[in-house]
This record gives structure tokens, sequence and C-alpha cells, in this order.
């Protein structure tokens, strides 16, 4: 795997469970940072900043945002593979998102430290804000 830059965002981030027939919260798409919105026939997931989470019943707070500098040409191969596989390696659940550019990783807040050390363990540099 080649040597891949990771910028650590600033801020907390929430993962949020809405049920599938559940509108977009108004202005969420305004909200600065990463915000993530997927339907599925079962559940309508967003990813945001915590200050802008809407209210549900199965809402997570408390993660931090890593971010694979790209953008990352299409016929890259294992990127996601070969981070999620040294975070877990470290014992770091993560949450696993990617954008048309890049790809992105949410750890527990309490889980950064020893996420940012076993990334650069495996030889990739990892700035932080």
């Amino acid at each position: 795997m080649k040597r891949l830059i990771v910028d650590v965002r600033p801020g907390e981030y929430a993962v949020a469970r809405l049920p599938a027939d559940a509108p977009v919260p108004a202005g969420l798409l305004d909200a600065p940072g990463l915000v993530s919105v997927t339907r599925t026939p079962d559940e309508l997931s967003i990813v945001c900043p915590v200050e802008h989470a809407p209210p549900a019943d199965t809402v997570q707070p408390g993660w931090r945002l890593l971010t694979v500098r790209g953008p990352l040409e299409f016929t890259l191969t294992g990127i996601m593979a070969a981070l999620s596989g040294e975070l877990a390696a470290a014992g770091v659940s993560l949450f696993a998102l990617s954008t048309y550019d890049t790809d992105h990783l949410l750890v527990k807040s309490g889980d950064l430290a020893r996420a940012v050390q076993a990334l650069r363990a495996s030889g990739h540099e990892v700035t932080k804000p």
C-alpha cells in the first residue's frame, strides 16, 4: 500500500439513524464540514458535525473524522481495506464512508490517539489541526 496522508479534521461528529421515510432535516446540507446523507429502504443515515445532528432516537455523538487526502483515482484499490485493517489490528472500530474524491473514517473520540498511532506505525502521514 502506498503511503497516504490522512488529515484529522477538527470538531466532533455524530452518526444518526432516522426512519426511512423521514425528510432530510432542513438546513442540514448547509452545515460546515462533512455532511453525509444516505437513504436506504430501511433508514435515513446522517453523518454531520455534532452541533447539527438532528433530534433522533438513535444518535451517536463522539466521533472524530479522519480524511484521506485526495483526490484519489478510481483505479486505486485497497485503500479502505488497508486503513480499516490497520485500525482493526489496533482494536479501533470505525465508521467508513467514501465520496467522489476520497475516503473518510470516523473513529470514537476516545480511540483517536490509538488510531493516529496505528496509522503512523503503518507508514502513513497523519496531520492534526
